[in-house]
């Protein structure tokens, strides 16, 4: 390194020469010696003797050093990590359906007006540290102007006393009719806590259920698993970029019998404060499964999947379809939401109500097969699948196994693999083919932590479902009402291997429940928000977005 540093710019000073003489000025050696003297000797046998002390005194160091005890060699030096401040958080929730209008050329969507009784709104929540302030916060649409300012200026207010010492901003069911955006100010250096989540519901129309998703922290890297682009059923992804950097976005097409290559799932721009659509069945036409890994390079973007069935005059639901967590070897999904095994059996024998039960899709990214170990653990433990739960999934391709055939309740699915995979499940609603039915899509989630907020709705049968696995599970969940107020926390204990659902109540204290702070300790445990109505066959899954941590570090390389 030092020699590469020499050559780029001032030269290393060179060793001098014995000849030259150790210590004798130049003009010395200049001047020719007179005879009888022997300035010029006694000068070279002074510089051999300094370069032999010096050489002496080198070796002795050599010879300590390597006497010295030396550590051993497989010693690995810690990689260093740098404390990164905290920034601020924003959420990009999506826009509300839309009904695709005839057959789009290529890939660009065109949009019908919706049903009259669709509605759209937006539920989020922010959270102050204990005994601290809250951080200043807004839902604003896309374009950057402000729908509703949550709390002013960081630290503009501050908690109450009381038990928790936090305080709460709230936005209880805004209504939107475009991409909205939840930002949080960074305060003390911690990263804020907030969350929201949008929901669709329409009672008439094409699209009539009800969809759901949580907003989303942008990203360079998304998997999203579910959609499908066969005769019936409309998938379009709609990517935004929130920042001010374009993007610049490449799809990878993942299908039930192997990787797709489509021409202009490449380079796709998105542009700064923008939303593109892109209509799936113009990259791949009639794929019952599809799977879709976007990347973006530039800007960070957000990315859902409209998917809707029409099964020919029958409406078959309509959901968001949300990122789930990067490949691993093992992929969790909760609140899934099983009908009763006999109606499903006598519904999925109708013609073209294959895809009206739940199931999981598996998709191998890598270039080697996954064998893959599914269990589904119910309220009253495991309960073995009727295929037995041990799968061959392709390299490359989306595998489906049905999630049919055990009692009626909900369930977390776990999906173990030999090699990274990535997975989704879809929960249905309805038995009747003469009736609108509806699906959702549970997208896979990390291990909770602590202090996960999670808004929810204002109407409909609202549960919170929790799974554990392995070990034994305490989850800790604090209601948030419509005033602002953290109420009393309560806790549920989990047994290793099951799975217990929460219904959440209309109000508390006179208050609407907008919103929980949850924590998880104990063994690894998994959650969500199931979204159902009464009367209806509505359904919606929305997945818990990650806690907020403290001061982030990041691992620094160290480069020549």
């Amino acid at each position: 390194m030092h020699k590469e540093e020499n050559d780029a710019g001032t030269p290393a000073a060179s060793s001098p020469a014995p000849s030259e003489g150790v210590g004798v000025r130049s003009e010395e050696r200049a001047k020719p010696a007179k005879k009888g003297r022997r300035p010029a000797r006694r000068g070279m046998v002074t510089g051999l003797l300094s370069a032999v002390a010096i050489l002496a005194a080198g070796g002795g160091l050599v010879s300590a050093a390597s006497l010295a005890p030396q550590p051993a060699s497989d010693r690995r030096l810690e990689i260093p990590l740098a404390s990164v401040p905290a920034g601020s958080s924003q959420d990009v929730c999506p826009g509300p359906a839309k009904l695709l209008e005839g057959t789009p050329v290529g890939t660009d969507p065109q949009f019908s007006p919706v049903s009259a009784t669709a509605r759209s709104s937006v539920s989020a929540a922010v959270v102050s540290a204990a005994g601290g302030s809250l951080p200043g916060s807004r839902l604003s649409a896309l374009g950057g102007s402000e729908l509703l300012r949550i709390a002013d200026v960081p630290g503009s207010a501050t908690a109450p006393a009381g038990a928790s010492g936090q305080l709460a901003g709230i936005v209880a069911q805004r209504s939107v009719e475009d991409v909205s955006v939840l930002s949080a100010d960074a305060l003390g250096n911690r990263q804020p806590s907030a969350a929201a989540v949008m929901n669709y519901t329409a009672t008439d129309g094409d699209l009539q259920g009800s969809a759901a998703a949580a907003c989303q922290a942008p990203s360079n890297d998304l998997w999203l698993t579910g959609a499908n682009t066969a005769v019936g059923r409309s998938s379009v992804l709609n990517m935004t970029n929130a920042s001010t950097t374009p993007a610049t976005v490449s799809l990878e097409l993942f299908g039930k019998s192997g990787q797709i290559k489509a021409p202009g799932s490449r380079g796709l721009l998105v542009a700064p404060k923008s939303t593109r659509s892109i209509v799936l069945a113009g990259l791949a036409p009639g794929e019952e499964r599809l799977s879709v890994h976007a990347r973006s390079t530039g800007g960070p973007v957000s990315a859902f999947i409209q998917q809707s069935v029409l099964r020919g005059l029958t409406p078959g639901g309509v959901d968001f379809i949300a990122p789930g967590t990067a490949p691993a070897a093992r992929q969790v999904m909760t609140g899934i939401d099983i009908q009763d095994p006999d109606g499903l059996a006598a519904l999925t024998a109708a013609p073209g109500y294959l895809d009206a039960a739940p199931s999981l899709q598996i998709t191998v990214p890598g270039p080697i097969d996954a064998v893959v170990e599914v269990k589904l653990f119910g309220s009253a433990g495991q309960k073995a699948l009727p295929g037995g739960g041990v799968v061959t999934a392709k390299a490359g391709t989306v595998t489906e196994v049905p999630l049919a055939g055990v009692p009626a309740g909900q369930y977390t699915v776990s999906a173990t693999s030999d090699v990274t995979i990535v997975a989704g499940a879809r929960v249905n609603r309805g038995l009747k083919a003469s009736q609108s039915s509806d699906f959702g899509w549970a997208p896979s989630t990390a291990q909770l932590g602590s202090q996960h907020v999670v808004p929810v709705p204002q109407d409909g049968e609202r549960l919170l479902v929790f799974g554990a696995l392995d070990d034994r599970a305490t989850i800790s969940y604090t209601p948030i009402t419509a005033d602002g107020k953290l109420r009393p926390a309560a806790s549920a204990n989990i047994a290793g291997g099951t799975t217990t659902s929460l219904k959440v109540p209309a109000e508390i204290g006179k208050s609407p429940v907008v919103a929980y702070v949850v924590s998880a300790s104990g063994g690894a445990a998994y959650g969500t928000v199931l979204l159902e109505r009464e009367g209806r066959n509505d359904v919606s899954t929305v997945a818990i977005a990650p806690g907020a941590e403290g001061q982030e570090k990041v691992k620094v390389t160290l480069g020549q």
